[in-house]
């Protein structure tokens, strides 16, 4: 069993899967399941506040879903623009930071505004910070901060990679959830996520609610996190 130190993760990540399938089940177009999915993000978001979560990161977008079909990839982007519109008041007023993580260049100017905006609105809050990471993904994350060393001029080592990932303002995720079924990370979090305990839930991501994130959470806080580190070391040092 974990010790009690590890009952309650301090960074959660999320691939959040399955929104296509859940509107396609029900006759609907897929943009009806993304719009949805931002339902869900908000419960969960709200969720993570009150449990007492530091950080939660999400998978918006992934560099390659661009090749998607064009009028699903267009309708994510309005839906963007329109959820931020929307939900950054709420946010703000919930304590939420916001972070944008991702490759920025491939936006539009009023997609990137909107993002520097509720950034610099939330900027302040401390209840919880929310990272999306929107056209975003692992090996970019990995190939950017060795560049951005390069570029300076500095050695390529574990800790400055370290320091130059897209999330270096906070620690690594302690759980990943995936949900829709599937079982694997698809290019998230990659360098992050190298010690992370993984949990994979067969709930559709619009169908994920607090229920599901407790049952996440109570498996987590069964779970042994050693860090290399054997059995007896771990109890030893709890």
């Amino acid at each position: 069993m974990a010790d009690s130190s590890s009952a309650a993760p301090h960074h959660i990540a999320i691939v959040m899967d399955g929104n296509g399938r859940w509107a396609t089940r029900r006759f609907l177009p897929r943009l009806a399941g993304h719009r949805q999915g931002v339902e869900s993000l908000r419960r969960c978001a709200r969720a993570c506040v009150e449990r007492g979560v530091g950080v939660l990161t999400v998978f918006a977008f992934s560099s390659e879903n661009w090749n998607r079909p064009a009028d699903e990839v267009s309708g994510l982007m309005d839906l963007l623009a329109k959820a931020l519109a929307r939900e950054v008041p709420q946010l703000h007023k919930d304590g939420v930071r916001l972070h944008f993580v991702g490759e920025k260049a491939g936006l539009s100017d009023s997609v990137r505004e909107g993002l520097a905006q509720a950034e610099a609105v939330t900027a302040q809050n401390t209840r919880l910070v929310l990272n999306v990471c929107f056209n975003y993904g692992g090996r970019w994350d990995i190939a950017q901060a060795a560049a951005s060393l390069a570029q300076r001029g500095e050695p390529i080592t574990e800790q400055g990679l370290n320091a130059a990932m897209s999330l270096a303002h906070v620690p690594d995720p302690d759980l990943l959830i995936r949900t829709g079924g599937e079982m694997r990370i698809s290019n998230f979090l990659l360098w992050q996520c190298a010690y992370s305990e993984l949990y994979f839930s067969e709930c559709l991501w619009p169908e994920f609610d607090e229920v599901a994130l407790d049952a996440a959470i109570a498996a987590y806080a069964g779970r042994e996190r050693r860090f290399g580190k054997t059995s007896a070391q771990v109890r030893k040092v709890s």
